[in-house]
């Protein structure tokens, strides 16, 4: 994913190699090129224009660390600001209230809201220790509470008992008194899904999630969805206090510039990342590491980080060689460290 923003980076790269500075002229070069790697990979435009300019900001005029290439530097800088628009760093969910903690999940039908609720439940038992109830309140595909059901076997977790026959608020409300008298510390609720919005969907989230009101409101989006991925989020951020989003299919082969656009859109973090089809397929999302990922910069990013270290290990052996010619250790040292 995001193959062609790397390449394109790659080339930025190669462009700035053998420069003393980052000035205005490179640096607006290289900037058109991230551009139009980013709306190619359909990034949103409002988006693109508010991450160029931070990179611009940070970047001009800046001194290029020693040993290191302008291209190095800008990268390092383009990496930081790419963390920082998918949120800078790893948001846990909030469950800490009384028993149990209801997380609601919404999106579109076909996102992948079902298996990410499924593999939510495990990633909860297994590395939280949370007992977890899983329940459908979708009754208008029949087929999406059995799948639920089917799942939660397979991984030997609770599943309410849910029949389409039934309306949503109440199965969710019932499900809910069913995880209290059983005494779970998590309840995940499916949500029915559509081929696209439409008034009476949001009108029944937003019922649920008044009944609920649920600790956590997660966003599940499709990353091959493209600029689809960044409506839908739009609408679904009007109806309903997202606290998160979840990116499902991120293995895939699209262009997938859903993962840089839907954290500014909705305003909510990027909690989780489906990166397999697998039941064990679902991950903490780190903005860093998907940063670094897409960047295909690991190594130069550790070059630039030991850069910093070597400045603090420079001022470490000047601080040295004062204190033993006898000046000591003033209010200047205390400050800079």
């Amino acid at each position: 994913m995001l193959d062609n923003l790397t390449q394109r980076l790659g080339r930025v790269v190669k462009a700035l190699r053998g420069e003393a500075r980052l000035t205005e002229d490179n640096i607006q070069a290289a900037l058109r090129e991230v551009r139009l790697a980013l709306l190619e990979a359909d990034v949103a435009l409002p988006v693109v224009k508010q991450f160029i300019a931070a990179v611009r900001d940070k970047a001009l005029g800046q001194e290029v660390l020693s040993s290191l290439s302008p291209g190095q530097a800008l990268i390092g800088v383009v990496q930081r600001e790419l963390a920082t628009l998918m949120g800078g760093g790893s948001a846990p969910l909030a469950l800490a209230t009384a028993p149990p903690a209801v997380i609601l999940l919404a999106g579109l039908q076909g996102s992948g809201k079902t298996t990410t609720a499924a593999k939510l439940a495990r990633l909860l038992r297994q590395d939280s220790r949370k007992k977890v109830l899983l329940v459908s309140c979708d009754v208008y595909r029949p087929a999406a509470m059995e799948q639920l059901a089917t799942l939660a076997r397979e991984l030997g977790i609770d599943c309410f008992p849910t029949t389409p026959a039934g309306e949503p608020v109440a199965i969710a409300l019932a499900a809910l008194d069913w995880a209290r008298k059983h005494y779970h510390d998590v309840l995940i609720v499916d949500t029915a899904g559509r081929l696209a919005i439409d008034e009476a969907m949001m009108r029944e989230i937003a019922a649920l999630h008044a009944a609920l009101r649920p600790v956590e409101t997660l966003f599940v989006v499709d990353a091959m969805q493209g600029q689809d991925a960044v409506n839908t989020a739009k609408a679904f951020a009007a109806t309903l206090p997202l606290t998160g989003v979840v990116l499902t299919k991120l293995d895939g082969d699209a262009r997938g510039g859903a993962a840089l656009s839907v954290r500014q859109v909705t305003g909510a973090p990027i909690k989780f990342a489906g990166v397999s089809e697998k039941l064990d397929g679902l991950e903490v999302f780190h903005p860093e590491r998907m940063a670094s990922r897409i960047l295909g910069m690991g190594d130069v990013l550790t070059l630039i980080e030991e850069a910093h270290k070597q400045v603090d290990r420079d001022e470490a052996v000047k601080l040295a060689r004062k204190v033993k010619s006898g000046k000591g250790f003033d209010l200047d040292d205390f400050k800079a460290q």
